[in-house]
């Protein structure tokens, strides 16, 4: 198990996997691979997997990979932008959250949260028809950092709620809650937790980026 705040992943035996030294990451074999959806879909052409995960039906497939070519900078762009915010940004700096900052990150999610819904939901049980797939998968995953920083996006939005419900379910409710067990305690981390070297990091690469908006 790699703990990533005591900075594990930026060692040098972590680059011999992935020498951008980020996480996911896999291994096997002598076979290394980065990117979290190149892994799944790696895995699930190995594994052989059950075929509504990347359906083999071209359009329902066409449907995945037109999610997944979209989400990067929206979904998951301003999800975990939301929480580097919300989460990072008071941590790194030990000063309060200017509040306008917090609203003008939460009105970028909620744009791809409108997004979301009219054009990959719309009125389906998921993103490629009756049966879930990767897409929803990685759409609900990228989702809890928010959710995991304080803000509950679902609250008011009866359509998305129910489809959280679905995957939730898909995937089975335990197995969902300990997967996202660090993210939903994430809003209660504190500087202390952090390996030095990695906060460092952080403080450079976050606040930098941070003065260019």
């Amino acid at each position: 198990k790699l703990h990533l705040l005591e900075g594990q992943h930026r060692t040098e035996e972590f680059q011999k996997v992935n020498m951008l030294m980020k996480v996911p990451a896999l291994r096997d074999g002598s076979f290394t691979l980065s990117e979290s959806i190149a892994i799944l879909l790696y895995m699930v052409r190995k594994f052989k997997t059950p075929d509504h995960w990347y359906p083999s039906d071209l359009q329902k497939r066409a449907r995945v990979d037109e999610y997944l070519s979209w989400q990067h900078i929206n979904i998951r762009g301003k999800g975990s932008k939301v929480f580097l915010t919300k989460v990072l940004l008071p941590l790194l700096t030990g000063k309060p959250l200017p509040p306008e900052k917090l609203e003008g990150v939460i009105e970028e999610l909620n744009v791809v949260l409108k997004q979301f819904e009219e054009k990959f939901l719309q009125d389906k049980p998921f993103i490629a028809g009756s049966e879930i797939s990767l897409a929803d998968l990685i759409a609900l995953v990228e989702l809890m950092q928010p959710v995991g920083a304080g803000y509950d996006l679902f609250e008011e939005r009866p359509k998305l709620s129910a489809w959280r419900r679905r995957v939730e379910e898909a995937v089975g409710k335990q197995l969902f809650q300990e997967a996202h067990e660090g993210i939903l305690n994430a809003k209660n981390l504190t500087a202390d937790k952090f390996a030095p070297e990695l906060l460092e990091h952080f403080k450079h690469q976050f606040l930098k980026q941070d003065s260019l908006n």
